[in-house]
């Protein structure tokens, strides 16, 4: 599995949230790309990042810092928040990110998402944020009114690439990752699966690595853990890698 550190942006600065609230904040680092340097350097092969600002305001804010990252670590970045049109994709493609996260647009505009999967193909990723098995959209703020199985489904037939699942309740939280929901969603997806929310020590990578044994989940999103020195990066892509030939 891959392990994906987050880079949380908002106000400019790398921060938490809890449960998805953004009443719960705690800010980290002053500067995003110094976190983004950091985590490359410990060994990190994919970084996952998230502009908060734009998932609220419903189209991309905080791109220059993004492409500022993107320039300074030589490891690809995907990018979620706020992120629905296609002419959003096409700037935050041009910024630099390898990897486009769509969220609420999944539900609200399937077709948007089929189309864009026809002209980018496997840099298109659908993230699935959950609370109580429902699929949440506008910055986790409101339910989209669809089961998060049912939605991996409909976007694997809508040709998306892989998929990021979220369970809301446990991310910031370090409660651990919803291991039997991550992998139910995986089954009904039938393409990749990246866990998401509440990871807290090495026994969320190991719990995952032993229910993933036909390889559905690809890999986890490590956030608040990492950040608050609970779990050591290092450690963790470690231990993901074991059994890797």
């Amino acid at each position: 599995m891959i392990i994906y550190p987050a880079i949380d942006i908002r106000g400019g600065r790398c921060v938490r949230l809890t449960e998805g609230r953004f009443d719960k904040e705690t800010v980290f680092a002053d500067n995003p790309v110094d976190m983004a340097r950091q985590w490359a350097a410990a060994g990190a092969e994919y970084l996952h990042v998230v502009d908060l600002d734009g998932a609220l305001a419903g189209k991309p804010v905080n791109l220059e810092i993004v492409s500022a990252i993107a320039k300074a670590v030589p490891v690809p970045v995907q990018l979620g928040g706020g992120i629905r049109t296609l002419e959003n994709i096409e700037q935050v493609l041009a910024a630099g990110v390898s990897r486009v996260i769509l969220g609420s647009v999944a539900v609200r505009s399937p077709e948007l998402v089929r189309e864009a999967c026809r002209q980018f193909a496997s840099r298109i990723v659908v993230g699935i944020d959950a609370r109580d098995g429902q699929a949440a959209v506008d910055g986790w703020e409101v339910s989209g009114g669809v089961g998060a199985e049912e939605l991996a489904g409909k976007m694997a037939a809508a040709g998306v690439a892989r998929i990021i699942y979220t369970d809301i309740s446990r991310d910031g939280t370090l409660q651990g990752v919803n291991v039997a929901a991550t992998a139910a969603l995986a089954q009904a997806a039938g393409i990749p699966v990246i866990a998401s929310g509440g990871v807290k020590s090495l026994e969320d990578i190991t719990a995952l690595k032993a229910v993933n044994t036909d390889g559905g989940i690809e890999g986890v999103i490590v956030g608040k853990a990492i950040y608050t020195g609970a779990l050591d990066l290092a450690a963790a892509i470690a231990l993901a890698r074991e059994g890797m030939r």
